[in-house]
């Protein structure tokens, strides 16, 4: 395979993006996923994400179905004797609700799902290590549907694992978020200083601390690690974004994507989600890729795609200048102002009629908005509703009215860059 020549190959790849919780869950079935991963309160890789109570999957899995979109359920934290043990009745609560497939990293676990959750799909985790064809040959020989690669594998390695394992079986890869300064994320750094294992979910991504030496027998003495004057974070590895290498992954025989994120919030989800869904869909990732930098990120790589990863040492902090402001709920044209609609919208931080806005909406560009006679909305006890005018919405999750100048749709984020 010529991987020099670039063709648009990448319309076929699935979207499969990050469910920490609920609103995420949403948005991320609403900006274009094919697919979400998602953990319940056990066995996942994310303890700090919402994630979901177990009697919560059958409605989970049933509003993604809904709206065509497949379950795919973390399973994949090292497994104990105590894990295992607890395992058999879990797999059988989710082969119930009807998760499409589960994604495994231990082979105990593995086993007992074919077991005990025959009618879903078993996808082998990235936590495997999966980096040649020979591994992801014995996987599939033991029932593996799709593997998720490992994040060191190169474009060209994941080609030559393609050329080399059953047609059927499905490749993944991770094509952007966090990255882990550990091989695999497997790393001890988290548990030796605070006793919170990273591989049972519970990283406190320590590597990303500013870190110096200490002498012995000089005490009181710290050096700092440095490459250069500001430089102190030599673990802090830079974020994946292969938004404008999709067709690469494509031609190298990928076909699922995922997002990293399961401990981000609704908005990064739905931006990420909305990129990635938009050079799928055939637009040019030039065009594209400043939607990238509205969300909180570290400095963006293309990780070990096309050669060693890079840190970014100078810094420990993701960041972003933007923010959501509101989540658009309703929307109506005006009979007696043409051109022009009223939106009911949830606060989400403040803003006011000044205040610059964006309008994000699924597959699309983001648009400039503006607004006009706001209002907050009060409902009493009785079900009357009041409307208060008002030049700021700065009440967090409650409820506006405005004027504006283009027809917005529920699920619409409206954004504004930090002053």
């Amino acid at each position: 395979m010529d991987l020099s020549t670039r063709h648009s190959s990448c319309s076929s790849l699935e979207l499969l993006s990050p469910a920490g919780g609920w609103e995420q869950l949403r948005y991320a079935v609403w900006y274009g996923a094919n697919a979400v991963y998602l953990a319940t309160e056990q066995f996942g890789m994310r303890k700090r994400a919402s994630n979901f109570k177990m009697e919560e999957l059958p409605s989970v899995v049933a509003f993604a179905h809904e709206h065509g979109v497949k379950v795919h359920l973390a399973c994949n934290i090292v497994m104990h004797n105590s894990d295992i043990a607890q395992l058999p009745p879990y797999l059988k609560a989710a082969d119930a609700a009807g998760v499409d497939a589960l994604i495994i990293s231990d082979l105990g676990a593995f086993t007992l799902a074919k077991q005990y959750a025959p009618h879903a799909d078993l996808h082998v985790s990235t936590q495997a290590s999966i980096a040649n064809s020979q591994a992801a040959c014995a996987w599939y020989n033991l029932g593996a549907k799709r593997i998720v690669c490992a994040r060191e594998m190169s474009v060209a390695q994941i080609a030559e694992l393609r050329a080399n394992t059953p047609q059927d079986l499905e490749i993944e890869v991770f094509a952007h978020g966090s990255m882990c300064m550990a091989y695999a994320g497997r790393c001890l750094i988290s548990d030796y200083l605070t006793g919170r294992s990273a591989n049972n979910g519970h990283c406190t991504q320590a590597c990303r601390w500013a870190w110096s030496l200490h002498e012995p027998s000089r005490p009181g003495q710290d050096f700092p690690v440095e490459e250069d004057e500001d430089a102190t974070y030599i673990f802090n590895s830079c974020d994946l974004n292969m938004l404008a290498h999709l067709d690469d992954l494509a031609q190298a025989g990928v076909m699922s994507i995922k997002l990293e994120g399961r401990g981000r919030k609704a908005y990064y989800v739905a931006a990420v989600t909305n990129a990635y869904r938009r050079v799928i869909d055939g637009e040019d990732p030039a065009l594209v890729e400043i939607e990238l930098e509205t969300v909180s990120h570290h400095p963006y790589s293309t990780g070990f795609f096309y050669g060693p990863a890079h840190q970014a040492p100078y810094s420990d902090a993701a960041s972003s200048d933007w923010l959501w402001v509101a989540a658009v709920d309703s929307c109506k044209p005006l009979a007696n102002m043409p051109g022009y609609w009223e939106a009911d919208v949830t606060a989400r931080n403040r803003f006011d009629i000044s205040t610059p806005l964006e309008l994000l909406s699924p597959g699309k560009a983001a648009a400039k908005l503006s607004i006009s006679n706001l209002r907050l909305i009060v409902s009493s006890s009785d079900g009357n509703e009041q409307q208060l005018p008002t030049d700021t919405a700065n009440r967090q999750m409650d409820h506006y009215r405005f004027i504006c100048n283009q027809e917005l749709h529920e699920h619409d984020i409206i954004r504004t860059k930090k002053e």
